[in-house]
């Protein structure tokens, strides 16, 4: 089966349905996504966007915060235009319907500019302002809801739910010499268990992180870096997948696998403390608990090898219950059900995987350097994270990068691929059901845990070299699976997780350096006159 449209979003998240929402006005768009409509690492984001929306704050001091942050490898133009452009395409998110918190205490915080409505900003590691607008601690959840309802009513967007893409489609692929450019994407629709042909003009990515290819992660189950494997696949460049950033404190509970306390936690007044209670942060940064992640995981990582302890401590028992209950209610009644009162004593967290900085290497307008084919949101590299995300950016980035990347696309002319290509159907060939899940499971556990032991927090030369020499086998076998048996979701994702892996480990190798989230104990300190550049697999 084929279908035909103007433009195919693989993915629906904030990056992704912002763009279908623009583009829609210019032609038929199909947002294809693995789950359910909902399900995206948007809708976990708990933090906020941070934007300039106060008189007290300046994109000046926004972008020397990113570039602080960044440790050197941020686009200082792609953070000017992001930053700047911002302000404009949150106060667009708010008119279809977003609700920011508001303010309820006048001298506790700064006056907003958007259009004169008081919003409640708060504050988070790394930012020298109060700049996030956040809803409650389930920001992420309300702007997906809002871009939602504006998608559902809008007859020019088909949303293809339980589609798993597994490749792109390219000239180069099919044979053709000539540049190479996308031409759509092969796509499994897990309910009628069939491969069909998504054919467009355009086709963005908009997939989401990879947080699932560690043991620990505070990302949701979909987050499998497929978009960055399809993409390396397809012969795109992909940068900079050492960066890969570990939120310091997620919750720590047997019961509780990926649950994450939000940074703002730390931006209200929480402070990091041990087993006995004594803080710790003044040892390793002058801003003490709200230091950029970066530095907070790694003394946390440091603090629990030192003292041999499972998990810190994040204590904010200085805020009253009220207070707690109306800014952080998701997470004061998580902790609550887990027979925890943030409110009366301190909540264990321990640092998990959370976003990554690199990615597929875009402009910023999100093209890559594959013709017709984008990248938006945490699966692109656009140079505004550099070495280190500064909190809340992420929103922004897929937000901004979203509006411009559909101005560019319906700005040009692309003539649809049909009526040039031939393109062939899905081909399984011999390739039966596999009765081998049980090896599928057991390779997915090792790639997690190997990437957890060998390539986290911080690393060494030797254990980078154990993980890729495990790997490559694992490649190896993987690759056997997909060839010999028909496509289902746990090989895809399988597939697409020991790609990233490969990529995380063959970039970490590349830096002999330590910067920003890449800390190597064989390489401790910041080289500059070598390393002030991306980290490209093959280019160096």
């Amino acid at each position: 089966m084929q279908r035909n449209f103007d433009y195919l979003v693989i993915g629906s998240g904030i990056a992704g349905l912002s763009f279908a929402l623009k583009a829609a006005a210019h032609g038929r768009v199909a947002i294809v996504t693995k789950k359910n409509r909902a399900e995206s690492n948007t809708n976990y984001a708990q933090g906020g966007i941070a934007v300039v929306a106060s008189n007290e704050d300046s994109v000046e001091a926004h972008v020397r915060d990113t570039l602080e942050a960044g440790a050197g490898l941020c686009r200082e133009s792609v953070v000017r235009t992001i930053v700047g452009e911002g302000p404009a395409a949150v106060q667009e998110l708010i008119d279809l319907g977003m609700k920011f918190s508001e303010r309820t205490v006048p001298e506790e915080r700064a006056k907003t500019r958007l259009r004169g409505v008081k919003y409640d900003l708060g504050r988070e590691g790394g930012h020298s302002k109060r700049r996030i607008l956040h809803s409650g601690d389930i920001t992420g959840r309300q702007i997906e809801s809002a871009l939602l309802a504006a998608i559902a009513s809008h007859a020019n967007i088909t949303v293809f739910e339980n589609h798993y893409t597994i490749d792109l489609i390219t000239t180069q692929k099919l044979g053709y010499v000539e540049e190479n450019r996308c031409l759509g994407a092969y796509v499994f629709d897990q309910a009628h268990n069939q491969i069909v042909t998504f054919c467009a003009k355009i086709t963005l990515m908009a997939t989401g992180g990879c947080g699932r290819v560690y043991l620990y992660t505070t990302n949701p189950t979909i987050a499998t870096g497929d978009g960055v494997a399809m993409a390396a696949r397809a012969g795109a460049t992909v940068a900079n997948m050492e960066f890969i950033q570990f939120h310091p404190t997620c919750l720590y509970h047997p019961e509780v696998k990926s649950f994450l306390i939000s940074e703002a936690v730390r931006g209200e007044g929480g402070v990091l403390v041990d087993q006995d209670g004594r803080e710790f942060m003044h040892r390793y940064d002058q801003q003490k608990s709200l230091a950029p992640r970066d530095i907070v995981a790694r003394a946390i990582d440091a603090e629990m090898k030192r003292s041999g302890a499972p998990c810190m401590f994040l204590d904010i028992t200085s805020k009253t219950p009220a207070f707690l209950k109306k800014r952080f209610p998701m997470i004061y009644q998580t902790c609550l059900e887990h027979g925890i009162d943030m409110s009366k004593r301190p909540i264990p967290v321990v640092p998990a995987a959370h976003y990554s900085c690199g990615g597929v290497s875009t402009d910023v307008n999100g093209r890559t350097n594959i013709g017709n084919l984008l990248a938006v949101g945490e699966v692109a590299s656009t140079g505004l994270h550099g070495a280190n995300r500064l909190a809340s950016n992420s929103l922004l980035e897929a937000l901004v990068i979203a509006n411009r990347a559909a101005i560019f696309c319906t700005s040009q002319y692309f003539q649809h691929p049909k009526s040039r290509y031939k393109i062939p159907a899905w081909q399984s060939g011999d390739a039966h059901d596999t009765d081998e899940m049980v090896i599928i499971h057991h390779n997915w556990d090792e790639i997690r845990r190997l990437m957890w032991d060998y390539v986290g927090i911080v690393r060494t030369t030797k254990r980078l070299q154990r993980a890729k020499a495990r790997i490559i086998n694992l490649q190896r076998e993987v690759q056997e699976f997909y060839w010999d048996f028909k496509v289902n979701t746990d090989l895809l994702e399988l597939r697409n997780l020991v790609t990233v892996a490969s990529l995380i480990i063959d970039c970490a190798l590349l830096r002999k350096e330590s910067r920003g989230l890449h800390y190597t104990l064989d390489h401790p300190h910041r080289d500059d006159r070598h390393w002030l550049k991306d980290t490209i697999p093959g280019h160096h």
